[in-house]
This record gives C-alpha cells, sequence and structure tokens, in this order.
C-alpha cells in the first residue's frame, strides 16, 4: 500500500487551551510540554493569535508579543509557528482600519511568527483580500480559510458544498494570495459527508499542488469522523491536539487519530511513544488548572445551536464569574433562534461571541428586548454582508435600539473613516495615559482598548483558574443595608446579596451579622439619597463617567458594566444630580445592586 504522508498542526497551545481553559493559561506553565512535543518531533504548532493575544494580557497580565518571543526561543528558528487572524478583526473582537491591520501582520512577523490562519466569519471574502495581502506582504505564509458549520435542525440557505464553492471561487477571483487553503469549523458540527464533498470538490478545483487542510472540533461527537472524510476528500493537512487539552469541545487527540487511521494509506509521520510521553508531560504542567466538566463532555445539542469549543469554554468560565452559570442551558437552547435569525454567519470568533452575547441578553432581559452591539451590527452590515439576509424584525429592532442605520459600506472604508479607530486613535489613548508609543503599544491599545492600556499602565489583573490547594480563608463584609453586600474574601472584594445572614461568595457560604461594624470597603462617595441606578445584570465595571455632584439629563450614560465581554452602558432614570457612586472601575457588580444615585 502506497502510504500518504499527512500534516499534523498540534494546537494544544492555542485553540486546545482557548478550547478549554478559556485561553487563560501562563507561558511559563506549558513551556516543557512545548519542549518535549519538539523533541519528540512536531513541527508545526498553533500557538497564538485569536483569544491568545487578549487572554494573556486580559487574565494572565502578560504581554501577548512576550508570549511569543518565549515561545520561537523555546522552539528554535525552524519550526513553523502559526497563529490564528479573524480577517479585518485580526485579533480583536471588533473590525480595524488598514494601517492597524497591516500592523498586526507586521508585528507578528516581527515576533517570531511563520503563518497566520486568517477567517472570516461572514465568508465575505471582501474583509480577506486586504488582510490577505499584509500577510504575504509582511513576509508570512498566509493560510486563507474558509468558515464551516451546520446550519440549525430545519434551516437552509447557505453552508452546503455549493455555498463553499462560491465561497472558494471568490477567493480565486479576487485574487488573494494563499499558502495553503483551510477549512475551519469550529463548532464541529459540520456532516462528514458534507465535509468529504466539500474537501473533494475543492481539491478539483485548485489541482493536486495545492496544501489543503482541515479543522474542527469533537464539540458534537463527530470530529474523528469528519477529519477521516476530510482526508477521503483528498485533504492533506490536518489539526490535532493532545491531552489534557484534546477531545470534548477540542481538537481530536493526535493519539485517538493515530489510531483510528491504522490500517489506512494515510501514515502521520509521529513517533507514537515519544507522543504518548509528551502527553505526560503536558498533563503534569496543567495538572493544577481547572478544568471545566463542560470542556471533556460531547454534547449533541450543539448540532442544532452551534457553539464553538473555544466559546463554549471560555463563556462559561465568564458565567462562572459573574455567578450565572446556573441559565447555560437556557442560553444554549436560545443560541438556535440567535443562529436562525443572524444570517447565518458561520458561528466562529467574533460571530459566535455575538452569538451567544444575544442569546444570554434573550435570557436575561426577554427575548430580544435588549440587541447587544455586536450582534445588531453585524446585522445591520457593519462587518460585512452576511451568508443570507437577516430576519427584518430583528434588523428593524438593531436599528431601533442602536440608532444605527443599515449599511452596505465596506469594513475597511467604515473604519478608516472612524476616528475613535487607527493608529493615530491609539497614539492618543497613549499619551493620555503617559505611556511609551512603540509599535507595540499602538498594536496593543488599538486591539484591547481600556484593558489594553490599564495592563500597559501595570494595572493587569489575574483570572487565571487554578485548582489551589485548601487553605484558611478569611471574610471580611460591609452592608450598606439589609439586602447588599461588599463580602473582602482574602483580599479580594465580591459583591454579594446577603439571604437569612448568609453571605454566598462563589458557592462558598459565610455567616454574616450585619451589626458588627466591620470596616468599611466599599467606594461609596456623596449622599445615597435619591432615585437608585442598579446594576441590570451580573459584571464588572468598566469606566465611571461621572462624577458626584455632577448634571446629568435623563438617559445619560454614568457608568459602563462589561459582562461576557458586552459592555453595558448604565443611564441614569431621570435627569439630575449625581448624589452617589457607589464602585470602582474593576469591581464586580450583581443584579440589582445599587451603583449609584440620583437626585
Amino acid at each position: 500500500m502506497t502510504m500518504k504522508q499527512i500534516k499534523v498542526m498540534d494546537t494544544s497551545f492555542r485553540d486546545g487551551f482557548q478550547s478549554v481553559y478559556g485561553a487563560r493559561v501562563f507561558t511559563k506553565d506549558f513551556l516543557p510540554a512545548l519542549e518535549a512535543a519538539v523533541a519528540a518531533g512536531l513541527k508545526h504548532f498553533e500557538v497564538g493569535g485569536g483569544a491568545r493575544f487578549q487572554s494573556p494580557i486580559f487574565y494572565c497580565n502578560e504581554n501577548a508579543f512576550d508570549m511569543m518571543d518565549t515561545i520561537r526561543k523555546t522552539v528554535g528558528p525552524d519550526i513553523n509557528l502559526q497563529t490564528l487572524a479573524r480577517g479585518v478583526n485580526v485579533v480583536g473582537l471588533d473590525s480595524q482600519p488598514r494601517d492597524i491591520i497591516n500592523l498586526h501582520a507586521k508585528m507578528f512577523k516581527k515576533h517570531g511568527m511563520t503563518t497566520i490562519r486568517n477567517f472570516d466569519a461572514l465568508n465575505d471574502v471582501n474583509n480577506l483580500i486586504y488582510s490577505g495581502q499584509c500577510i504575504v506582504d509582511n513576509g508570512l505564509n498566509h493560510e486563507v480559510t474558509i468558515t464551516m458549520m451546520e446550519l440549525p435542525i430545519g434551516c437552509k440557505g447557505a453552508h452546503d458544498v455549493a455555498f463553499y464553492e462560491k465561497v472558494l471561487r471568490s477567493i480565486l477571483d479576487a485574487g488573494i494570495p494563499f499558502t495553503s487553503l483551510a477549512f475551519k469549523d469550529a463548532s464541529g458540527t459540520s456532516a462528514p459527508q458534507k465535509v468529504y464533498e466539500t474537501v473533494k470538490r475543492t481539491r478539483e478545483i485548485l489541482g493536486p499542488d495545492a496544501h489543503i487542510r482541515f479543522h474542527s472540533h469533537e464539540t458534537a461527537g463527530t470530529g474523528l469522523l469528519a477529519y477521516r472524510a476530510a482526508l477521503d476528500g483528498g485533504a492533506d493537512g490536518i489539526d490535532l491536539s493532545m491531552k489534557p487539552v484534546s477531545g470534548g469541545t477540542a481538537q481530536p487527540d493526535i493519539v485517538s487519530m493515530w489510531h483510528a487511521l491504522k490500517g489506512t494509506e494515510y501514515d502521520l509521520g509521529i513517533d507514537i511513544e515519544k507522543i504518548l510521553e509528551t502527553e505526560e508531560i503536558f498533563k503534569e504542567c496543567m495538572k493544577d488548572y481547572f478544568m471545566p466538566p463542560e470542556a471533556l463532555a460531547v454534547n449533541p445539542v450543539i448540532i442544532s445551536s452551534p457553539l464553538p469549543g473555544g466559546a463554549l469554554t471560555a463563556n462559561t468560565q465568564m458565567m462562572r464569574d459573574n455567578g450565572t452559570m446556573d441559565r447555560f442551558p437556557e442560553v444554549v437552547a436560545a443560541m438556535k433562534e440567535v443562529v436562525e435569525k443572524g444570517g447565518f454567519a458561520t458561528s466562529v470568533t467574533p460571530v459566535s461571541q455575538f452569538y451567544f452575547q444575544q442569546a444570554y441578553a434573550n435570557v436575561m432581559f426577554g427575548p430580544w428586548k435588549k440587541m447587544t452591539e455586536g450582534y445588531g451590527k453585524m446585522v445591520l452590515g457593519y462587518f460585512g454582508k452576511t451568508p443570507c439576509e437577516p430576519d427584518a424584525e430583528v434588523i428593524k429592532e438593531a436599528s431601533e435600539q442602536l440608532g444605527l442605520a443599515p449599511t452596505t459600506e465596506t469594513v475597511l472604508d467604515l473604519n478608516d473613516k472612524d476616528p475613535n479607530k487607527g493608529i493615530e486613535s491609539a497614539k492618543k489613548m497613549l499619551a493620555d495615559a503617559g505611556l511609551e508609543q512603540t509599535e507595540e503599544n499602538i498594536f496593543i491599545a488599538a486591539a484591547c482598548k481600556e484593558k489594553g492600556i490599564a495592563f500597559l499602565l501595570g494595572h493587569g489583573t489575574i483570572g487565571v483558574r487554578k485548582n489551589e490547594p485548601a487553605k484558611a480563608e478569611t471574610a471580611a463584609v460591609t452592608c450598606s443595608n439589609s439586602e447588599g453586600c461588599t463580602v473582602k474574601v482574602n483580599g479580594k472584594k465580591f459583591a454579594v446579596k446577603l439571604q437569612n445572614g448568609v453571605a454566598v461568595v462563589n458557592g462558598k457560604e459565610y455567616t454574616v451579622d450585619i451589626t458588627d461594624g466591620i470596616e468599611e470597603t466599599s467606594h461609596t462617595q456623596g449622599n445615597a439619597q435619591g432615585t437608585e441606578v442598579k446594576a441590570p445584570m451580573p459584571g464588572s465595571v468598566l469606566r465611571v463617567l461621572k462624577h458626584v455632584g455632577d448634571t446629568v439629563a435623563e438617559n445619560e450614560e454614568i457608568l459602563v458594566i462589561e459582562a461576557m465581554k458586552m459592555e453595558t452602558p448604565i443611564t441614569s432614570p431621570i435627569a439630575g444630580t449625581v448624589n452617589s457612586i457607589s464602585v470602582g472601575q474593576g469591581d464586580k457588580v450583581q443584579s440589582g445592586q445599587v451603583m449609584a444615585t440620583v437626585g
């Protein structure tokens, strides 16, 4: 039997981390496993981009560029290091103008990357033309990508073989330069037969010499079967991961795939014994990290509510942080309608986050009562053209709630005209904060906004979930009334509700006597009399826009909270004067908590 050599990219150190740990992993912890993987003979790794640019900054207090430099130093000069880019969004949830898109490619080349996989969640080829050219012009390999998923049960109109062929031909007609082409199914929902027919047709169009790669997840339970279908259709590269970040919401395991291909004509070209040894080293590296139970699960409901593995655990981590994890089944169920009415953009970042945010809002506030910015702007055309026309009523709601008219203008042209985007805007943010205007800092400011500035100022926080050894805990409680409290546990503050003398903090109960007179730790300023301004949902305070004594109009913004990567402006219910503000930037708040008063 003539064996066909299959090229493997190990995704453990990017997609594996995102799919299992919400991308929250310290660099120093995984370096021994990366070294072992190189020693085992692996030559191609996905190590950055996507959520692994923002998460080191947001949750690990690490500079993502330093992480890339460390990885390149660890693996040596000859290893193919690959990152993930979201077309005109590059590595952020928001889209960018031309100057930042080019700066992204320049900085990733400077910091040791070899290849950038470049996709657009809407499969709008207009969003790949300039970003792809920048990748090539800056000396990197460009892996142009078509994003896949299965539509919710009973839906049709996109995401079939004919649709993917149309996208491919648009890429070719646009003359986008690329080194390889990938099909990326972030939710793992594509039916294997469709995968086979899509890859087979692509091979016929591109010819025998093109490098075609397939990427999927095990979330819906069909990952290994889809990979075999892709190989049978003519793919010559696949993405695999290693334990403990394989299977479940992540990519199929290298060892599992090797086993599934026994007796076939496909050879992964790996030393299986060395891979098994590396997995043991990797498991030891990650043994202290909290493993969300949903990260190990195959969930068939995802077939009709396509939620990517990387978005699933990232969002459940945030729901745990916000104390709303009990609503997760409702949010997943609500995704079906959100996808169905949104125009069938692929459920991959950033669209998967838009879908989840809107489903979350529909559960927390009522269906379509709050149109989230990302989802609303998507259906209005501000991120490009969706594969199908979104629901007319949803478009109307988005336009009315966001105060935006639908648009057909290209994303790049819109962003180039936006004074709040681009290099000059980022320079101003840095100057206002007294920070050095290096190209790295400019890009961090543009991609990460306020959180990036806070990180650069040395105000970064840690949000990595590890299984800490049991230790004695101390709790201090301050209650302004019989319902709301600020609880300080081991030096970290939590806002909680007091119920029958018991405060619940992250699932642990603390008995409280509100007459104890414990030292006040709140941010309360001013006289708390007046009309209360309450948090509509759990989250954290992103910006405080007003001060005590400021005059505000009815519905004028007082502060902004963030939950599920979603900004929610908090407005004044009346015209008047701000009498008090009881929260500060970075504070966590609970639904119904009083944050300010206006009189």
